[in-house]
């Protein structure tokens, strides 16, 4: 039996984590969520599930939380809380679906009370790899990731073997900008942006799926998973978003994932794994792929993947730069603030006027990303 903390329980992985759970109720008891703003649907998620331990943002939503008459349910707060909950003692895995930055601390604190991390949040890796990587040693917890590109991989390399890879593609949709000349791209909407052909995600994934950073994010997850060079890792487009990820090994043999882009299949093996438990997910055989195609990725259109390459040249924090820089011009985008187009030249811009700080701690990472969102907001008011 699993007992499993859900982080970012009301987000998109949040969610179908809890219905992966709840198809399984004789493998999985949900022990603890953490939530946001939505206080409605984590009660009702708390009712079903039977939840003793609850993480919310503040005390206002705790006391918007305490009306649905939750007497037995313990209620922490903020990124304290947070921790505390990845760390708890009854539970075996921590399923972070947390967006951005926030899940960086609580991913540590589960590595270093030795749970098994199931990661979707992407920035907890792109900003603090080497950080998760000596806390799982310390603590001799498991990391396994949720990406669809990235458990691929990590399927891919456990039947192939870690040695003797050559490199690894990493597949992108190409969103919903991949065929739009790259002028109309520049000034789309967020209406247009957070139409993906494939996808159904959260608002801040989706848009970083139509700029490919999502993609550049995913070179720098691959790096500090797998171990892999920047040079062993490359990008390509695959429309359809049926082949996950593929690893090509040294004797010519490549291994690639196959399935339905739905991301309750990760979020399941991640809970399941090494077993592989029954689900109606991914049932389509080869017949129902239809066309497989793959395309070389436009790097001038999509500069974001080259800022990824660029950022572990750099090294230190220049990851986090690329991770912060990113998540603060999204927001901005969301609010019709800036154009798509500036989000790229935006970040370009915090990457490149950064002086990394090698070796950091979990304190220079933080004041790393205040530095980027300032320079990002900095720049959006000399421009009004």
């Amino acid at each position: 039996m699993r007992k499993v903390v859900v982080l970012g329980a009301t987000g998109s992985i949040g969610c179908q984590t809890l219905e992966v759970a709840a198809r399984f109720p004789d493998k999985i008891r949900v022990v603890g969520l953490s939530a946001g703003s939505n206080i409605s649907l984590v009660a009702e998620q708390t009712r079903q599930f039977g939840v003793r331990n609850v993480v919310l943002k503040d005390e206002k939503t705790a006391e918007e939380f305490r009306r649905f008459g939750f007497l037995d349910v313990e209620v922490l707060l903020g990124i304290d809380g947070l921790c505390r909950l990845a760390s708890l003692s009854e539970a075996d895995t921590v399923v972070n679906g947390l967006v951005g930055s926030l899940g960086l601390r609580p991913s540590l604190a589960a590595l270093e009370a030795g749970k098994r991390l199931c990661l979707a949040n992407k920035e907890a890796l792109v900003m603090g790899g080497q950080l998760v990587l000596a806390a799982k040693k310390r603590g001799k917890g498991e990391l396994v990731p949720i990406d669809s590109e990235h458990s691929a991989l990590f399927q891919c390399l456990l039947a192939g073997g870690s040695r003797g890879v050559r490199r690894v593609f990493l597949t992108a949709s190409g969103g919903p900008f991949l065929n739009w000349p790259k002028d109309e791209m520049l000034s789309a909407k967020p209406s247009d942006a957070l139409k993906h052909p494939t996808w159904t995600m959260g608002k801040k994934i989706t848009i970083d799926s139509a700029t490919l950073f999502n993609k550049a994010l995913e070179v720098i997850e691959a790096h500090f998973l797998f171990g892999l060079t920047p040079e062993q890792i490359e990008v390509v487009v695959h429309p359809q978003s049926i082949v996950h990820s593929l690893v090509e090994f040294a004797d010519g043999s490549t291994m690639a994932q196959l399935g339905p882009p739905d991301m309750r299949i990760p979020i399941q093996y991640a809970l399941s794994y090494p077993e592989r438990w029954e689900s109606p997910y991914g049932t389509f055989g080869p017949m129902s792929f239809g066309n497989l195609n793959f395309l070389p990725l436009d790097n001038e259109k999509f500069p974001s993947v080259k800022m990824a390459y660029r950022a572990l040249q750099m090294g230190g924090t220049a990851p986090a730069v690329l991770a912060a820089a990113d998540e603060c011009a999204v927001g901005l985008y969301l609010e019709e603030k800036i154009s798509f187009g500036e989000i790229f030249e935006l970040v370009g811009e915090a990457l490149e006027a950064h002086q990394p700080i090698e070796s950091p701690t979990v304190e220079d990472i933080e004041g790393t990303e205040r530095w980027a969102r300032a320079f990002i907001t900095d720049r959006v008011k000399v421009s009004v």
